[in-house]
């Protein structure tokens, strides 16, 4: 059976495609150094239409207005240009309110295709630009540790690393949050208040690193203007021990936050990168692995969500749980010692 791979990482070399949704335009070129926040390509995909209607702009009659455009279907135009006119003892024009295309223009009106806000593409990482693709990104390298989440805001920023937490099981609390960390990228544990995503946003923090997050929490979490990314998903489950040791340990560091919508089809997911140095070929790490005795893996789901074990026997055929439901199962011993069985499918191999 294949098993989901969830990437905690000391050191790795990391190499990911960004990509527009469709072809735009590229602002990077091969070898170029680039942060986190870095845009390196940009696209206009909603365009917004304004029909201007010229005759009564200029008090005029449609034909007498035709006679007075300065422009015609097909010509781009830049804001303040001067579409119709002047006519009259007080000089009145029409002008272009945003930079845009005419699509019509005639029978005393204009009908203009205006340039909407871009959809900017970040670089989501440091590091540099190892290929171009096309007309729709780039591919980027580094090295450093890497630390995959299951959920995120959406959001990409860089900054250095606070840790509030200490513990795993630690809950990150507003009165923690002041006005010595403005800038920075915060690491608590699971996240119940809304008035610390309040806060965050207030002071602003760079980013936010939890263990969880609780479900009333994500409509404001996915508004909020700075990432909020979250190693175990949604409730109020501790930060999974590989997670919360790696990302401890690194405290004062810089780290890039990509926090992302987990795409379980293209295999993209929030995750943490830490830039570090590297010695070597370091290797790229496995997408994809299967099931095997040995594996360290991480428990997802209930009674032992969170915890880390390792997989000591894969059990043949189908095995019945307490809950009633036949499926694959393996045994697995849990970091406290404790031998338990649990499903495959609520198992990720940690490599």
């Amino acid at each position: 059976m294949l098993a989901q791979v969830t990437h905690i990482l000391p050191i790795t070399s990391i190499r990911r495609e960004r990509l527009l949704p469709v072809a735009g335009r590229v602002s990077v070129r091969k070898g170029q150094k680039v942060s986190a926040t870095d845009v390196i390509a940009e696209v206009s995909l909603t365009p917004e239409h304004m029909l201007l209607d010229v005759a009564r702009g200029l008090g005029l009659p449609a034909r007498e207005a035709d006679r007075n455009l300065h422009c015609q279907a097909g010509d781009q135009v830049a804001e303040g240009d001067v579409l119709a006119g002047p006519v009259g003892f007080t000089k009145r024009v029409i002008r272009a309110s945003k930079n845009g295309r005419v699509i019509v223009a005639g029978e005393g009106q204009i009908l203009l295709e205006l340039e909407g806000p871009p959809l900017e593409l970040k670089a989501g990482m440091p590091g540099s630009i190892a290929d171009l693709v096309g007309d729709r990104g780039a591919i980027i390298e580094t090295n450093g540790a890497l630390i995959q989440g299951v959920w995120g805001n959406g959001h990409i920023d860089f900054g250095l690393m606070h840790v509030l937490a200490k513990s795993p099981e630690d809950e990150l609390k507003a009165d923690q949050l002041d006005v010595s960390l403005r800038g920075s990228v915060v690491m608590g544990g699971k996240c119940i208040d809304p008035q610390v995503l309040k806060l965050g946003a207030e002071l602003p923090l760079r980013g936010l690193v939890l263990g969880s997050l609780d479900a009333p929490l994500m409509p404001y979490a996915a508004k909020v203007r700075y990432p909020v990314f979250s190693t175990d998903g949604i409730g109020q489950q501790p930060m999974n021990n590989a997670a919360f040791k790696l990302l401890s340990t690194n405290e004062r560091r810089e780290v890039a936050i990509n926090a992302e919508m987990w795409d379980r089809f293209t295999g993209k997911r929030p995750e943490v990168i830490i830039p570090l140095p590297a010695t070597g070929n370091i290797g790229l790490p496995r997408e994809t692995v299967d099931f095997l005795p040995g594996q360290k893996v991480l428990v997802t789901r209930a009674p032992y969500a969170g915890q880390l074990g390792v997989l000591q026997v894969i059990r043949p055929g189908l095995s019945l749980l307490p809950n009633g439901i036949k499926a694959q199962a393996g045994e697995i011993q849990l970091e406290n010692g404790d031998n338990v069985v649990v499903p495959l499918v609520n198992l990720e191999v940690l490599v």
